[in-house]
């Protein structure tokens, strides 16, 4: 596996295996590998001949009361993680090869709409941060697919539309959300919780799955459903940011004319902030179909 550092080298390389007609799949991530990130960079193997890994932490897409500081960044372990899933080439740029005017010079990319709600009211400026470096490590890498996991199922539409909105050349991919046996999505935050707040972290996938089974057996008052499930989450402990029942096209209001509908919620449970989603579709003739979880 080759570690690049800079994006120069970095396109060397890209250009080599464009020469050797070799198609190129890429999975960015901000490092403190997990199960979760490997299931992404295996399904790029299935996808494409190259497998192109990055690890940046974007200190543009963390608000000036976040964790940037203390995000966990465990490079040797992560390496030797690719190395093992026979990742061609790992990118790990320092923030001047990414911003290298500064991030106050940056242009930003915005995406509308979607980016304005859910995560992007409770975390103003987030989702213009990630987009911003998405665009930018895209427009580096230049692949042929993006792999992207549906945890953060926001943000996976935000980039589809960026992508789509930008007539950007490159197939986005969205891999369904790897979970611990209990059902708690993984995530490299949850080494932050405490041995107690993580026999707790499991309630919030099982909420969103209650909430779930509820709608597919056809109840529709979506406030009350909000609302009980936010108690719930709070009488366990946790404190919600929000538990939202939307459109999983628009991210807006469930209409008569929704296809889909993603279940998304995002509470804090002591310092460790947890986000989870669950979907359902409807069928040719109007029931509802319960999907794999987000």
């Amino acid at each position: 596996m080759r570690t690049c550092n800079n994006k120069a080298q970095l396109q060397a390389f890209v250009q080599q295996y464009r020469k050797e007609g070799l198609t190129v799949a890429f999975v960015p991530t901000m490092g403190n590998l997990h199960q979760g990130h490997l299931d992404l960079v295996r399904k790029a193997h299935k996808l494409c001949d190259v497998v192109i890994v990055s690890i940046f932490v974007n200190p543009l897409q963390f608000g000036p009361n976040e964790d940037l500081d203390a995000y966990p960044r465990t490079m040797a372990a992560d390496k030797e993680k690719l190395f093992s899933e026979g990742v061609q080439l790992l990118y790990a740029p320092c923030v001047e090869d990414i911003y290298p005017q500064g991030m106050e010079q940056q242009t930003v990319v915005s995406v509308p709409d979607l980016g304005d709600t859910l995560c992007g009211s409770s975390r103003p400026g987030h989702f213009d941060g990630v987009t911003t470096v998405v665009n930018k490590l895209l427009n580096i890498v230049q692949p042929d697919s993006a792999i992207f996991g549906e945890k953060d199922f926001q943000q996976l539409s935000i980039v589809r539309k960026m992508v789509d909105d930008l007539c950007m050349p490159v197939t986005i991919v969205g891999v369904a959300t790897t979970r611990d046996e209990d059902g708690l999505a993984l995530s490299s935050r949850n080494g932050y919780l405490s041995p107690e707040e993580r026999s707790i972290a499991p309630l919030l996938h099982q909420t969103l799955n209650t909430c779930r089974e509820a709608i597919a057996c056809g109840f529709d008052n979506f406030l009350q459903l909000e609302s009980h499930a936010r108690m719930q989450l709070l009488q366990a402990g946790f404190e919600p940011d929000y538990f939202a029942i939307r459109d999983a096209r628009t991210l807006q209001t469930v209409t008569e004319d929704s296809e889909e509908v993603a279940i998304l919620a995002a509470a804090r449970l002591g310092n460790t902030r947890l986000i989870d989603n669950v979907r359902l579709s409807l069928n040719p003739v109007g029931d509802w179909r319960m999907l794999a979880d987000g």
